[in-house]
């Protein structure tokens, strides 16, 4: 039988050390910490720049609460960010609320959206269902709108281990090497618009992306995938 100092006792040790790490917040406000943490990951992996970026990555569990309490408002977790290479173009990120999305509900949340012509896209995150009407408000908004179920956004994708590299060549990167190997987009190994990792990116058909698979037997090994 273990004393009070072995794993099992009461005076420490491993059991105070696992309970240490249970989260004993509100579930939401984790989900929320998660979902928006990875939506700046994705954000700047688009070539985009958030305010205070490397902050906001860094902040604690503890903190967002802090700043946003253990149920937050939805409202208070949108985000801005301007490209890089442009400030003046910009991408509007909308937590929904946890509720179904109708039209109603969706042509009230795009009214609020100013300065539309200022805007590459807007991207919502659902946290419930969206029906077919309100889609197809979406499909006639003159900015492209793209929607992710925050479940989606729980994890980084591309922070698997498993995860190839993937670069998205410019237009005269694409050219390059479609010159090079004299063969069109089209004959290149495909990449759906609705794969993951398409999404994470924002890539549309068209885009060529060189994807580099590392490490085991094999070395390092290279392709190229057009988005259809």
């Amino acid at each position: 039988m273990a004393n009070d100092t072995g794993v099992f006792g009461s005076g420490g040790g491993r059991a105070a050390c696992i309970a240490s790490m249970v989260d004993t917040g509100c579930v939401e406000s984790h989900r929320y910490y998660m979902a928006r943490r990875t939506l700046i990951e994705m954000l700047r992996d688009r070539g985009y720049l958030v305010d205070n970026m490397e902050a906001e990555l860094c902040r604690s569990l503890a903190d967002f609460r802090a700043a946003y309490g253990d149920k937050p408002e939805p409202e208070s977790l949108r985000l801005i960010a301007c490209r890089a290479t442009d400030p003046s173009r910009k991408i509007l990120a909308i937590f929904c609320e946890p509720i179904e999305i109708r039209k109603r509900n969706m042509l009230g949340l795009l009214s609020q959206i100013m300065n539309k012509e200022m805007l590459d896209r807007v991207i919502l995150i659902l946290q419930s269902k969206m029906n077919s009407h309100a889609q197809k408000v979406l499909v006639e908004y003159p900015v492209k709108v793209e929607t992710f179920p925050i479940t989606e956004l729980l994890i980084n994708i591309t922070k698997h281990f498993l995860a190839p590299r993937h670069e998205i060549l410019s237009p005269e990167e694409k050219d390059k090497l479609l010159n090079k190997h004299s063969v069109e987009g089209k004959q290149l190994p495909k990449m759906l618009e609705n794969d993951a990792i398409a999404r994470y990116y924002g890539l549309e058909k068209g885009h060529v992306v060189k994807v580099t698979y590392s490490g085991g037997v094999t070395g390092t090994i290279v392709t190229y995938r057009c988005v259809v």
